[in-house]
């Protein structure tokens, strides 16, 4: 397969003739939900997720990055599509293609669509890979219901220097007269939304303004102006999964009773699952190597907003903390991303920073280099050879006192590499 010399070109040129040669499978989709957004797409996703198939219905999802394995981004009926079948739809698109240039996200993409087509479901959960005007998924015409979770600084070198820039690319999703769910928001995107709304003819369904949520003790109360709903609180963690969990029950109450009553939306809230984000690590190879007694978190958020919340959601546990665990924080990062501006939300709340190259990661920053970056903003920083290395000083270091609390942060190809480490 002729591919594309650029790793990431957005254009929807290349991917409209791929499907032609594919005989079109983007308009043979089950209802398609359509998600963009900086942070949270792929938690809102598994909301979705969960609240769907407790209520019975069949679900196919496409997410991206993936965490150990590729095939991790396909889901057929809730499950990961099978290796041998993935690898003979992507033979099949690569004959069909012939020599024509195409991108990897097109042609996996294009991929996607195919099985997805080949298979009956009741819904497709469809994440945006980079953006939403240009992005690859946003060939599908008409989907059932768009969503977009939170905008933040991210890809500025695809997206726009601005925030206004990238929350206009994150837009294009938007279908005259497809509603929208439109999730908090700061400021100026939430501006662009609505401007670009009333331009279309989109109906939204926005976060403050049409509907409200909050947490309260055990529950996550949800409100518009018909009705209230008190539910479970969420099973991921953090304040932010507050946001994420209500924008999906904000999508679910558009789709009506029939799609998804209350009871099948407090299921999904309860047995949601989502690796990499914030996940309490209990067992293996790499969680035997730490300090007695230690609690492990992986996330893999990796800007500054995502670096923030995760900062937010530590702090919480750190005053709810009897023993006074001290935090220590392994991170890695890619070199597109800001370590200092993640890093910085952390000052004050850290005690110490071990610092690793993601494993297989050529586009990853050093070890050397993200360490300066956590000491230019005041963090006291060492450079590991490998996650093994980092978790085993701490062992190493420890002095005695309360077990600490390590986070495993900066990236989804560390989470990635974490989980298959720690297989």
């Amino acid at each position: 397969m002729a591919l594309h010399p650029k790793s990431i070109d957005l254009s929807l040129d290349r991917m409209w003739g791929l499907l032609e040669r594919l005989g079109n499978p983007h308009q043979h989709l089950p209802p398609v939900i359509h998600v963009a957004g900086t942070n949270g797409k792929g938690s809102v996703l598994a909301y979705l997720r969960a609240m769907l198939e407790a209520a019975g219905k069949s679900v196919h999802v496409y997410t991206s990055p993936h965490l150990v394995r590729f095939a991790e981004r396909v889901r057929l009926n809730g499950e990961i599509i099978d290796e041998d079948d993935w690898s003979a739809i992507l033979e099949r698109c690569e004959e069909l293609n012939g020599d024509a240039p195409v991108t990897f996200f097109e042609v996996t993409t294009a991929a996607a669509f195919l099985a997805f087509s080949e298979t009956p479901a009741d819904f497709l959960l469809l994440e945006t890979g980079l953006g939403g005007r240009l992005d690859a998924t946003n060939v599908v015409d008409r989907p059932l219901l768009n969503i977009i979770t939170p905008i933040a600084v991210d890809h500025v070198q695809y997206l726009g220097d601005t925030i206004s820039e990238i929350a206009g690319e994150k837009a294009g999703i938007m279908r005259t007269g497809v509603p929208c769910v439109l999730a908090p928001q700061d400021g100026e995107p939430e501006t662009v939304f609505v401007t670009k709304a009333a331009e279309l003819g989109v109906p939204l369904s926005r976060a403050g303004a049409d509907w409200q949520a909050e947490a309260r003790g055990p529950h996550l109360v949800w409100r518009d102006a018909t009705e209230e709903l008190v539910l479970p609180r969420p099973a991921l963690a953090g304040q932010h999964q507050i946001d994420n969990a209500a924008t999906a029950v904000a999508a679910m109450r558009l789709l009506g009773d029939k799609v998804a009553d209350e009871a099948a939306i407090a299921a999904g809230l309860t047995r949601v699952e989502w690796p990499g984000r914030l996940q309490r690590l209990t067992v293996g190879p790499l969680t035997a190597l730490a300090p007695d007694g230690a609690e492990i978190w992986l996330d893999g958020g990796h800007n500054v907003a995502a670096g923030g919340a995760v900062a937010d959601t530590l702090r919480d546990f750190a005053t709810r903390d009897p023993e006074r665990r001290p935090l220590h924080l392994i991170v890695g990062m890619l070199n597109s991303k800001d370590p200092a501006g993640f890093l910085e939300a952390f000052v004050g709340l850290a005690d110490g920073v071990d610092t690793v190259a993601i494993p297989g990661e050529q586009a990853s920053l050093s070890a050397e280099d993200v360490a300066a970056a956590a000491s230019a903003v005041g963090l006291s920083a060492c450079p590991r050879a490998s996650l093994t290395a980092a978790i085993t000083a701490l062992r190493e270091d420890a002095d005695g006192g309360p077990p600490p609390r390590i986070l495993v942060c900066g990236s989804l190809y560390l989470a990635g590499a974490v989980l298959s480490e720690n297989a």
